[in-house]
């Protein structure tokens, strides 16, 4: 009996592992993928991905973006948990590493051309990075939660009004870093314009406005986004566990 047992028993693992590391992709006919070199260089490269019926393929070019200023580390997302350090915290200065879902695009302007759903920041705009709050990482209104609720976040969304005319949040979209917004767990993640080329961020990942521009104008909500940030020793360990697309100069 003990061989039998032995085969259900893989049998059993086969059936609930293996679609743990598709279910992420599942669906999702785009995909936005930045790799770093490793865990604390704070640049990357962009490249994204479309799915055809010969499988993910490069949309337009690779290019050149900016992480945390402290390096990546594990986030909370669609991937399944990863053991080991390091592990994104709020605070950190780290970019979560993994799989997530693209949320809303959202900017300054009242209107944006974007295949995203669209939120249009006002001066009024915060993203709660306080880990007590029971508005923590969302992006919420003071007129509507009031003032009191959004006291001590770090992010007001109209980064222009606050802090002279600073344009990083004129455009950009949220990387769904930590959903169930476990306290501590790293909040307000989202893709923006950098300041200045190459500049580090505080967990973001930050390109040039017509980068930008071009993603957003691309990114369609009915195809199920991802973003993905790994490590390039990560990506190639990962990738076909994951299902991820194969890099340009990887070898297989």
């Amino acid at each position: 009996m003990m061989p039998l047992l032995r085969s259900v028993t893989t049998a059993v693992l086969l059936v609930i592992t293996a679609p743990v590391f598709a279910v992420a992709l599942e669906g999702s006919t785009q995909l936005v993928v930045v790799t770093t070199e490793r865990w604390d260089a704070t640049e990357g490269r962009l490249q994204a991905f479309e799915r055809t019926a010969q499988g993910w393929q490069p949309h337009g070019a690779a290019f050149d973006v900016a992480v945390g200023r402290s390096g990546s580390a594990w986030g909370k997302g669609l991937h399944p948990a990863q053991p080991g350090i390091p592990q994104k915290r709020e605070g950190d200065g780290r970019s979560p590493a993994g799989i997530f879902a693209i949320g809303p695009a959202f900017g300054y302007a009242p209107r944006l051309t974007s295949g995203l759903p669209y939120q249009p920041m006002r001066d009024t705009s915060y993203c709660m990075d306080v880990p007590d709050s029971p508005y923590y990482n969302r992006i919420v209104d003071a007129d509507v939660v009031g003032a009191e609720a959004v006291a001590g976040s770090t992010e007001p969304m109209r980064l222009d009004l606050h802090n002279k005319g600073d344009r990083r949040y004129r455009e950009g979209f949220v990387i769904e870093h930590n959903p169930k917004a476990t306290p501590g767990g790293g909040s307000c993640i989202f893709a923006h314009l950098w300041r200045t080329p190459g500049e580090a961020t505080a967990g973001c990942t930050a390109m040039e406005p017509a980068r930008m521009t071009t993603l957003l104008t691309w990114l369609n909500a009915s195809a199920q986004p991802r973003f993905v940030l790994l490590p390039r020793a990560e990506y190639q360990r990962l990738q076909a566990d994951w299902q991820l697309p194969v890099l340009a100069g990887s070898v297989q």
